[in-house]
């Protein structure tokens, strides 16, 4: 049975408003995060580093807590409740996304990019009980904390909301 040309139409309109479109940079993303890691963790020892300029290392590292292994030495229980907490944001998100009337592409990329980091870094928690991390940004002996493909999404989805923040703030002031 053929659908008629407004039937189609219509389809079309809807799957253009429809904002969940931006879940394929979430997939993107999480298949990036997981490769860049299965590479990390199959071709290096643990804590190996391997220096690539002045600032920047490659180092494998397991983190057993959240951001920055923030929790990692609480005993194992963390890993529940950041997986537990990560699926419901990534459940909100979604939500979200769907519910939005009219583009806001900001907030969609921020949103998508999120959802990606969150279950890049639950994967790794429910199946290895801790989260691989391997960017080393170092400036002299100052070291940021090693991090990995899904901390740098969550981070740009967060910087994008801020950013968005100013541009739908100065949207309403304009309105007024």
């Amino acid at each position: 049975m053929s659908q008629g040309p407004v039937k189609r139409g219509l389809l079309l309109k809807m799957a253009a408003s429809n904002q969940m479109r931006w879940l394929w940079l979430s997939a993107f993303m999480l298949i990036a995060d997981q490769m860049t890691k299965h590479l990390v963790a199959s071709s290096m020892a643990l804590y190996q580093s391997i220096p690539i300029n002045g600032f920047f290392d490659l180092v494998y590292v397991h983190n057993y807590g959240a951001a920055f292994s923030f929790l990692d030495s609480q005993g194992g229980a963390q890993r529940w409740l950041f997986s537990a907490l990560a699926i419901v944001v990534c459940l909100f998100l979604a939500w979200c996304l769907k519910r939005m009337k009219e583009p806001q592409p900001l907030t969609a990329c921020a949103y998508a990019l999120i959802i990606s980091g969150a279950l890049g870094n639950v994967i790794d928690r429910l199946m290895y009980g801790y989260v691989i991390d391997f960017i080393d940004v170092h400036y002299g002996n100052y070291h940021w904390p090693a991090f990995n493909v899904a901390d740098s999404c969550i981070c740009a989805g967060a910087v994008l909301l801020i950013l968005d923040s100013f541009v739908h703030s100065s949207k309403r002031i304009e309105k007024e």
